[in-house]
């Protein structure tokens, strides 16, 4: 099976939480990775991605710990659209 991991910044410009965080995140950028394994085509290369993990704290912090934590890239992709409508 073929596996890739691909890594993006995501911005939160307001404080947020995510099912399974004990507390909001501040705003600020993010490191997230994808975990995607390839999907079986006739003619195409396909990705399908099977998990994500954000980096805590955000990209500025001077924190010494990082902690990389499994989510759901659903409730991500809900919360950064939530974030960009203010609601």
């Amino acid at each position: 099976m073929n596996a890739r991991t691909t890594q993006t910044v995501v911005h939160f410009p307001s404080a947020f939480s995510l099912p399974g965080f004990d507390t909001p995140q501040p705003p600020g950028d993010y490191l997230v990775d994808h975990d995607e394994e390839v999907v079986d085509g006739n003619s195409r290369i396909a990705w399908r991605r099977v998990a994500a993990f954000i980096h805590l704290p955000a990209i500025a912090s001077r924190a010494s710990t990082r902690h990389l934590v499994p989510l759901d890239p659903a409730f991500l992709d809900a919360a950064l659209a939530q974030d960009r409508t203010g609601s």
